[in-house]
């Protein structure tokens, strides 16, 4: 099956070359009218996902990541509606030089090609990664999780309907329907028509990818996401950022798992944090001196500094220094987010410098890691590697480039 998944992907992607941006950005339109317009059939889709993830006693966490609501179907067609207005980087002239014999050499931005997704409970991916797929001209091929498969049907059948409605191949977006270990086992070796494939999950579907896979991958997602409360914080700010970074969703990649506190702050800045934390069912797991600064703290172990809980608990270091914080940070995150809470501009200049994340915040909750907050109308994942994408990704992270040499005859003596 997905060996004919592949080569109608292939065909498609090489279709997709030809389609105007105009044409692409007039479907994108069109699937954002439709989602809201078959609104019901969506929910009803995602209501099966959510009683059998109740079955099953999913986490609230996960269960929040399943839920597709009225506001956040609104928001994956304000995505549509954002990606088509975005320009596209196809197609872009990168670079341009003469050469002493003659030749002149074009760098231009091009489409991957086929783009393969493995993802786990959250539908609102199936949208997301197909709009930036297809707004830079790449087939994709989606594998959703099995608790998603209801709402992953309904919103593929809307978006490949769309496509045949703009007159276009329906393959330009895939579903694999099956969704047993060996689907994604087959996918990962589908080298020979996919030319990336990209995780998002958690780390133990990431690390399955990275580990298996014949085509090139990129990492995305695992969030351990660190917030260092500076010796000059503001303590109502502090507060406030790190409630909304740790409860607003604590099922997702950019909550605020750890807290860094500068030992300074442990009698006046700390017990607010903890008090609010606490008044919202956060369960704290602190070092020796946080505990003893605030009664009723978990004692931490050093495995909880290195965890993404995705849960309503959070750790907590004390620090002597910035230095100390940002060696403690960097031990421990995932390269995903990590904030600064200051009023030193020279401490949150060290701190940018020197945390070694894709995303690094000075006074603000990391939760704002994410395509649509930076926009990019969307985002396919958050790379946490360094090649060839970091971070957010959006529309220019899924085209490569080629070198387009025009001559007069030259040959090489």
């Amino acid at each position: 099956m997905l060996e004919k998944m592949g080569q109608l992907a292939k065909k498609a992607a090489y279709e997709l070359s030809f389609e105007e941006t105009t044409h692409i950005n007039k479907a994108l339109r069109d699937m954002a009218v439709q989602l809201l317009k078959r609104k019901d059939e969506i929910l009803s889709a995602n209501a099966l996902d959510m009683a059998q993830a109740e079955e099953k006693g999913m986490s609230s966490a996960l269960k929040d990541r399943l839920l597709i609501t009225d506001k956040r179907l609104s928001g994956m067609a304000e995505g549509l509606r954002q990606v088509a207005s975005l320009e596209s980087p196809v197609g872009k002239g990168l670079d341009f030089y003469n050469r002493p014999n003659g030749l002149k050499i074009i760098k231009k931005s091009v489409p991957i090609g086929v783009i393969g997704v493995i993802y786990e409970s959250r539908p609102n991916v199936t949208v997301d990664v197909f709009a930036l797929c297809f707004k830079t001209q790449n087939a994709v091929i989606l594998r959703g999780g099995s608790d998603c498969i209801n709402s992953n049907k309904a919103l593929c059948a809307i978006i490949r309907d769309c496509l045949l409605m703009n007159g276009m191949n329906e393959d330009y977006c895939q579903l694999i329907e099956d969704t047993s270990r060996s689907s994604a086992s087959e996918l990962m070796k589908l080298d020979k028509y996919v030319d990336l494939l990209i995780p998002r999950g958690g780390e133990g579907l990431i690390r399955t990818v990275v580990e298996n896979s014949t085509i090139p991958v990129i990492e995305t997602g695992t969030g351990n996401c660190h917030i260092y409360v500076d010796s000059t914080a503001d303590k109502d700010m502090a507060v406030k950022i790190i409630n909304n970074a740790k409860t607003q969703r604590i099922g997702v990649c950019n909550a605020c798992e750890s807290l860094v506190i500068h030992s300074s702050v442990l009698s006046s800045i700390f017990p607010a944090i903890c008090e609010d934390l606490m008044k919202n069912g956060v369960e704290i797991r602190g070092d020796e001196r946080a505990c003893e600064a605030y009664p009723g703290l978990v004692q931490a172990s050093e495995e909880d500094y290195g965890r993404e809980y995705l849960d309503l608990i959070i750790s907590v270091k004390t620090v002597d220094s910035l230095t100390e914080a940002v060696e403690h940070i960097n031990k421990y995150n995932t390269g995903h987010s990590d904030a600064i809470i200051t009023r030193n501009q020279k401490n949150a200049i060290y701190f940018m410098e020197h945390v070694d994340a894709a995303c690094t915040y000075v006074n603000a909750s990391t939760r704002f890691t994410d395509g649509f907050e930076f926009g990019f109308g969307a985002e396919i994942g958050i790379s946490t590697q360094k090649l060839h994408a970091r971070g957010p990704m959006g529309l220019s992270a899924l085209t490569s480039y080629k070198y387009q040499i025009l001559g007069n005859g030259q040959i090489r003596e």
